[in-house]
Formats: C-alpha cells, structure tokens, sequence
C-alpha cells in the first residue's frame, strides 16, 4: 500500500507547503485537492496553467502524484478533472455520489451519472472512484453493493472511507471485505461517535477515534490491496502550519505502525 495524504489538510496554504509538510511528515505520496473552498490548490479552471507545477514539486519532492479529489459530479468539470489527470499523471480521480439518502429516486439518478462519467474515464484511460457518504444516495454498504452492480466498467471502483461507513452504524471493518473486489482508493482517517460530521481535525487524526483501522488495513492487505491510503483530514483550513503538520505525521506514524501490525510493511 502506498501511504499519501490529501492536500486538503494544508488548504490554508499554497501548494508547495502543502508537499514540501506532506514530504517532512514520510509520506509516499500525495492526494492533490481540487475541492472548491477547502483549497486552491488543483483549480480545475486553470489545471493547464498548475500542472507543470505540480509535476515540478512531485520531482523536487519527491511524492508520487496517487489521486485528485473532486466532490461535483457536474460533467464539464469532470471533463476538466480527466483531462488534468491525464496530463499531470494522476490515475484516480475520487468523486461525491451526490443525492439524498433513503430516497431511491435519488439514488438511481446518482449511479446513472456515475455510469456515464465511468464511461468517459474509461476514454481517458484513467479511474473514476466513489466512496460511501453521510446524507448522500450511496452512504453505506447496501448501497455501495448496488452501485458496484450497476456499474461494471473497468475504469471504475470504490473509495472506502471508514469514517462514513462508521457514522452511517456499520463496522467498516466488515464493510471494506464487503466490497474489497472493488476497492480502488482508500480514504482514510478517524472518528470519534456516530454524529453527522467527522469532527475537529485533531479528532479525525488516526488513533484518536473510535475506529478499529488496524483491523481495517489488516482486511486490505489480506486481499492483496496494492493501492493508495490517502489520509483525508476536513476543516484545517484556520488551522497553523504547526498544527496542520502535527496531525499529518501523528497519522502518517499510526498508518505505518498499523501496517508493520498487519505484516504489510
């Protein structure tokens, strides 16, 4: 497995701060943001300009490009998304499912656009992944089963992400080997109780919530999980440099103790 962070964590700064933290904290690479509000980071309106940026900071640090996070589901930024990926070297592009939980209407409305947007990954050559969401159409197992029936391109896969399967009631221990056979990112980070959102940032660190991730990460490796673990910590952006680096190697040194746990590393 490859350990990587998102540079959502560092949305309060540029870019370079971003990897040059993520690099200090040991990781092997770095999930780039393109989430509007959280960053300005990727920005999707002017990846042609970013990109050789990018591709010179993943040299001079030396951490391999392993996704891009973009929440919407709209297709002409989506079309903007592929095409970065494409030209930066990113292979996976993680996704929202969007729409409302319990409404099943909603729920065919969403894996009908994520089966077009696959099919436009697929002519791009890259992954589209999708990951279970509190509030969203796809928020927890049975759900994700049916978008993995429906859905059966190969540029396609699942984002698992342990703190919604946790909040959505389940034991994402026993989510993720639900739905390994398509596991192709994994989100990964902490939760303390079941409310609706994640929680402070600090709170959300691995090791500090209520989430078995050893047990987690011991499913993957199991089943020959070869793929990016991407920390994704949410609402840093206030946060200092200092603190922002903190959680990012407290959570980089439990991913590492967790996979020595599982003989993974």
């Amino acid at each position: 497995m490859k350990l990587g962070a998102n540079s959502v964590l560092f949305g309060g700064f540029d870019l370079k701060t971003a990897f040059e933290h993520i690099a200090m904290a040991g990781y092997d690479g770095i999930e780039l943001s393109a989430i509007d509000g959280m960053s300005e980071h990727l920005v999707l309106e002017r990846w042609r300009e970013i990109a050789p940026e990018i591709k010179r900071l993943s040299r001079e640090y030396g951490l391999e490009l392993l996704a891009m996070e973009q929440p919407s589901q709209d297709f002409a930024k989506m079309e903007q998304a592929f095409q970065a990926a494409v030209e930066i070297g990113i292979p996976i592009i993680n996704c929202g499912p969007g729409g409302q939980s319990g409404d099943e209407a909603s729920l065919r409305q969403s894996i009908d656009s994520l089966g077009k947007l696959a099919d436009v990954a697929e002519r791009y050559g890259v992954t589209l992944c999708v990951k279970a969401h509190v509030g969203a159409s796809i928020y927890n197992t049975p759900t994700t089963l049916q978008l993995m029936a429906a859905i059966t391109s190969p540029a396609f896969g699942i984002d698992m992400d342990p703190s919604h399967i946790h909040r959505a009631g389940e034991n994402p221990v026993e989510a993720i080997a639900a739905v390994i056979s398509r596991v192709r990112h994994v989100h990964i980070r902490d939760c303390q109780g079941r409310q609706p959102g994640p929680g402070r940032p600090e709170d959300q660190t691995n090791g500090r919530g209520d989430i078995d991730l050893v047990g987690y990460i011991r499913v993957l490796h199991a089943n020959g999980y070869a793929g990016p673990l991407d920390l994704e910590i949410i609402g840093a952006k206030s946060y200092s440099l200092v603190q922002c680096s903190i959680i990012a190697a407290e959570a980089r040194g439990h991913m590492q103790a967790c996979l020595q746990a599982c003989g993974a590393r």
